[in-house]
């Protein structure tokens, strides 16, 4: 432990905080480094069990943990709780070690990393899933998952345009006017959601909603989607017939869907054709094989992409 000139003590690891990588990262590392994390899942070494929580007392701890022993040679694990009293209390931590030596890397402190390995993992799945001329990138929602999405996105593919649709004019104004100065497409708000699901090519789901959010006729051919929002049989932002629709099928972790407690929309009947993220980007084929394709991403969160993402931030900025 080394000791601050003000004689107080200090860690003798690095621990970066949002502040820090707010102000320094930009999507396209995001995207690469989760481009590396699901090569390494591909290759057979990427480590990345489904996450497990902890009861303690009135909430949980849930972890997820995983280990890149390929060229990344990082372990690690996250851990955030679900104490309904925390409020704006509520945090996550993030743990890198040397997957070699296993000497302690550092810390990160914070939701930064947590939302954007999702985004950087939906980047993944637009770049692999995605037409090569997709132009019009359509988001449903407007919170904090979105943004990532929309970052991540715009990292992979040229669109010429962002349309956003949520129910509140405010945050969806809020948020296009966000978005439009952090990529280079335009982003627009919209006033139906109908319009942003007939143009989009790529479109991202991103709502916390238990009911779908479009009607599936809105849906052209060609499109791809991605859903990150509630994706259980009982409770789902997407329409049921866009999985049946679906010419290709793919997820970040099938070992997760299979570990939950809820039946997903992608489960039971469709584990013949559920794909892996990380078996698209190896082989192309199995994703889209024509420009009419409907081609579905479904987010669950891939254990150990945070510890790769982690690793990146601290090699960067600590």
């Amino acid at each position: 432990m080394s000791v601050a000139t003000d004689g107080s003590s200090m860690p003798g690891f690095p621990i970066l905080t949002d502040g820090d990588v707010y102000a320094q990262f930009d999507y396209e590392t995001v995207v690469d480094a989760m481009s590396d994390a699901f090569a390494e899942r591909a290759a057979g070494t990427l480590e990345a069990p489904p996450r497990w929580s902890v009861d303690a007392g009135a909430g949980d701890l849930v972890f997820t943990a995983g280990a890149a022993t390929g060229s990344t040679n990082a372990a690690g694990f996250r851990v955030y709780e679900t104490y309904p009293e925390s409020g704006a209390a509520h945090t996550e931590l993030v743990a890198v070690f040397d997957a070699t030596t296993g000497a302690f890397e550092g810390l990160l402190v914070g939701h930064a990393v947590g939302g954007l390995r999702t985004g950087g993992i939906g980047g993944v799945a637009v770049d692999c899933l995605a037409r090569e001329d997709s132009e019009t990138l359509g988001v449903l929602g407007s919170g904090f998952q979105a943004r990532a999405q929309v970052g991540a996105a715009c990292a992979v593919r040229d669109f010429d345009q962002v349309l956003v649709y949520s129910p509140t004019e405010a945050s969806r104004n809020a948020f296009a006017e966000t978005v439009d100065d952090e990529v280079e497409p335009a982003a627009r708000a919209v006033d139906d959601p109908e319009s942003v699901v007939r143009e989009a090519d790529a479109l991202v789901c991103a709502t916390d909603s238990v009911e779908p959010v479009f009607d599936p006729d809105w849906l052209e051919s060609g499109t791809h989607v991605t859903t990150i929002g509630p994706k259980f049989r009982d409770a789902h932002e997407l329409p049921l017939e866009v999985v049946d629709r679906a010419d290709a099928v793919a997820t970040d972790s099938r070992p997760q869907v299979d570990a939950d407690d809820r039946p997903h929309l992608v489960s039971s009947e469709y584990d013949g054709r559920l794909l892996e993220l990380a078996e698209v980007l190896e082989e192309p084929t199995l994703g889209r094989t024509a420009a009419a394709d409907v081609t579905l991403f479904c987010s669950v969160g891939l254990a150990g992409t945070e510890v790769v993402l982690g690793s990146r931030f601290l090699e960067a900025f600590a």
